[in-house]
């Protein structure tokens, strides 16, 4: 049964398709919420009213499936209404406001996680227990990265964006289920052998990671504790990955907020009787709160997916058919292999034997990536799509590893001033990276739609604008370090001795922030198109190397802050490689672009840094002892002078999107804190 053919006048501005409506009843468009009840980005109700225009008659002959209801795909809100064949423009303002709820949250995150650190200062000092407390937290930061950060982000979203891709232009059953069918059991059984697996072999995993550590028993006892999160970890991360590909960034947002309460929380109930033990059980607390979070915006949106008979147009003389944009590769809508990860597509997805050939998607953009024409190929292809990513991203952790196996044989407390200053310093590279995160399924979901040169203007502009934004952070922090290490942690156990070694640290991690950056902005244009690529390995593996040889050199003459610039050196020869990486990856990103636009930045950085630390320093004196006199100097110095240079400097490419991010927010912030309203009903006829 098809809907009934009827024509409707659209206003003028308005295209057909898009509808900002929420609910159940909204109409078969582009639904822009991000809340936790929204529709978030592509979700469409159970009885979504056609609004298309007249329907073509079928072809004779051709059968009118069942398919999935998916709004067309959003191309980039800076492309303009011609951005794809099919295709509707993002409601305005759409990234802007995604980059608000996310920044809004992550900054909440990052408050909850200094507080976090503070009690743990606060109660336990900088000594022998917390190092052994430390080498326990290896365990979920590995499995952050793996599970939630960069891992299987990188290999869900591409495949949750082709599913979609493929729902959205008709096709038999509901892909995205049948992915969730297929990978989410097999996984949450790999999570748990995983977990079960670290709780026993603890006694051989710490003394393999600290040899010098002089607390074992303690140390065993808190990996136990924080093992647990290996299960819950993945699955929050499975459900951030795949509601970021249905454009909700809202529950995947608060997932730092809910575990670093989690923590907070336990200490504070069991840290008399617990002592250190109790932030490890608090790490198993967060991580349920993490997956508690992410599981209603997820159930809801796979509970109210519909289906709906989809008619097929009859091409005309003048059009040749174009099939819909094959899945990247290794990655198929329509089911997965025996591992439980995507499979490649199958033959129906190609065009037929004796059709004309598919149409590029776009003037300029590359065609879409062509499947593997066997489905015997799923498991070697698949291991190839998922081996890569798992290995970048612990190759990636693996940095912190050696820094504390290096530490490990310092007198007590090294580890801890390591991990506070770490901490501190990457906050501005975490808040410059959550453009990337909101922007990562956009660049995944043009590369499915086979539009290449949109994926890579978008990738560029990330690059730019967060490499500005963490630079200015980097400066803010060298000038400042000693009062912020003061005003953060300079209470209860953690004296003056640890403060100002702690912040002697945090001016050397400053120097391999921008590299830190590049290597999160710049890997997403390897992995976003699902292709299997060993590059970003070998780049990291390269940028390891050298920070385990110059840490190993450096930690005699120098000590922890001989480490920390190990780990600048080797970030940022592992971001050079990638940046300059071969002409084949996923999206062709400039090298000489991308250069001339960190130029700029850079040299405004120094600057203001410089700027900052004499501001700083001169109004130490007259601040009796109090660290905010000279941190609201130093820091409104930085400000400005980063401002002026940048300016001076004329940052091209950074200038007009600052600008333009400027204009978006006030039309961003209305569309956050705009009352809901009921959706308007819809007539709906149908022939019987």
């Amino acid at each position: 049964m098809t809907p009934a053919s009827r024509t409707r006048a659209w206003p003028r501005g308005r295209t057909p398709g898009t509808d900002t409506d929420t609910g159940a009843d909204a109409g078969a468009g582009t639904d822009t919420d991000t809340g936790a009840d929204a529709g978030a980005g592509t979700d469409t109700g159970a009885d979504a009213g056609m609004s298309t225009g007249t329907p073509p008659s079928p072809v004779r002959g051709t059968t009118v499936g069942v398919a999935t209801v998916d709004p067309a795909p959003d191309p980039d809100p800076e492309a303009g209404p011609e951005a794809g064949p099919g295709s509707v423009p993002h409601p305005h303002g759409f990234l802007a406001r995604a980059a608000l709820v996310t920044a809004a949250l992550s900054v909440a995150g990052a408050l909850l996680g200094l507080g976090r650190d503070q009690a743990l200062a606060h109660l336990f000092g900088a000594g022998a227990g917390t190092d052994a407390f430390l080498v326990a937290w290896t365990v979920p930061e590995v499995a952050s990265t793996l599970l939630i950060e960069d891992g299987m982000a990188f290999v869900l979203v591409p495949a949750f964006s082709a599913a979609l891709a493929h729902a959205a232009r008709g096709t038999d059953g509901d892909p995205v289920r049948a992915l969730v069918r297929a990978t989410l059991p097999r996984l949450a059984l790999a999570f748990a052998a995983a977990g079960a697996l670290l709780i026993a072999g603890a006694p051989l995993l710490v003394p393999a990671l600290a040899p010098g550590l002089p607390d074992r028993a303690l140390a065993v006892d808190c990996t136990r504790l924080t093992a647990t999160c290996v299960l819950t970890f993945g699955l929050a991360g499975y459900g951030s990955a795949a509601l970021r590909a249905h454009r909700c960034f809202l529950a995947p947002a608060a997932v730092q907020v809910a575990y670093n309460t989690g923590i907070i929380a336990t200490m504070a109930v069991l840290g008399g009787r617990w002592g250190v033990r109790s932030a490890a059980a608090g790490v198993a607390v967060g991580g349920c709160l993490m997956a508690a979070v992410q599981t209603p915006p997820l159930w809801r949106r796979l509970r109210h997916r519909t289906t709906r008979p989809v008619t097929v147009p009859r091409p005309t003389p003048a059009q040749a058919p174009v099939p819909a944009p094959a899945p990247a590769e290794g990655v198929s809508a329509e089911g997965v292999s025996a591992a439980g990860v995507p499979a490649p597509a199958k033959e129906a997805s190609a065009p037929a034997e004796n059709g004309p050939a598919p149409a590029s998607a776009e003037k300029g953009s590359a065609p879409a990536p062509v499947p593997a024409e066997n489905g015997s190929a799923s498991r070697p292809v698949a291991f190839a799509l998922v081996a890569p990513v798992l290995l970048f991203a612990l190759c990636r952790q693996a940095q912190v590893l050696v820094e504390r196996f290096l530490a490990s044989g310092l007198p007590a407390g090294a580890i801890s001033h390591l991990n506070y200053a770490q901490k501190v310093a990457q906050i501005p590279m975490t808040l410059s990276l959550m453009l990337c995160t909101v922007t990562f399924p956009v660049v995944a979901r043009a590369l499915a739609e086979g539009d290449t040169e949109r994926a890579r203007a978008r990738v560029e502009r990330d690059v730019a604008v967060a490499s500005c934004l963490v630079l200015l952070g980097a400066a803010a922090v060298f000038a400042c370090a000693p009062q912020i290490v003061h005003l953060l942690f300079r209470r209860g156990a953690f004296t003056a001795a640890d403060t100002a070694a702690t912040a002697s640290v945090m001016r050397v991690y400053v120097l391999g922030l921008l590299g830190h950056t590049l290597v999160g902005a710049l890997v997403r244009s390897y992995f976003s198109a699902g292709r299997p690529t060993w590059y970003p390995l070998a780049a990291m593996g390269a940028g390891l190397a050298a920070t385990w040889g110059l840490g190993a050199w450096a930690v005699g003459p120098w000590g922890v802050r001989g480490i920390a610039a190990a780990n600048a050196v080797g970030i940022t020869v592992s971001a050079g490689l990638l940046l300059a990486g071969p002409g084949g990856r996923a999206v062709p990103v400039r090298v000489r672009p991308v250069l001339r636009a960190l130029a700029g930045p850079a040299v405004a950085a120094c600057g203001a840094a410089a700027a900052g630390l004499y501001c700083a320093e001169a109004v130490a004196p007259a601040s009796a002892g109090s660290p905010a006199p000279g941190l609201a100097a130093g820091g409104a110095a930085v400000l400005l002078v980063h401002l002026l240079l940048l300016r001076v400097c004329g940052a091209d490419a950074v200038t007009p999107l600052l600008r333009s991010a400027v204009r978006r927010m006030p039309h961003a912030r209305r569309a956050l804190f705009r009352p809901r309203s009921r959706p308007r009903p819809r007539s709906r006829a149908r022939s019987r």
